[in-house]
């Protein structure tokens, strides 16, 4: 398997394992009261499993991004510097005439 696909899996899982935790930690504090309705309501499963997935491609888009935003590496050419200090054009503001017409009373 190539190593980007491996490191997207690998980073995804990372995030379930957030969202799973994420989820338990909603339901123990009872968050809007949403352990009741979870367990007093049908839907109530359906609702834990939409949680789960939602909050693992938020959480698992939040980790592989943060692990590819991060792979960059300084070259030598940088010197750590960051980028040029060149002097920005200024203009002067120039008063352009303009005609206004009389105001109707």
């Amino acid at each position: 398997m190539p190593d980007h696909i491996r490191l997207i899996i690998k980073h995804a899982f990372i995030g379930l394992g957030i969202s799973v935790a994420f989820t338990a930690m909603i339901l123990y504090f009872n968050v809007g009261n949403l352990w009741h309705l979870v367990t007093h309501t049908a839907e109530g499963p359906i609702a834990v499993v939409m949680l789960i997935v939602f909050g693992t491609i938020t959480f698992g888009s939040a980790q592989i991004g943060y692990k590819i935003m991060s792979m960059g590496e300084e070259t030598d050419e940088d010197d750590g510097q960051g980028g040029k200090r060149d002097a920005l054009p200024v203009l002067d503001a120039v008063a352009i005439p303009v005609r206004a017409e009389q105001r109707r009373t």
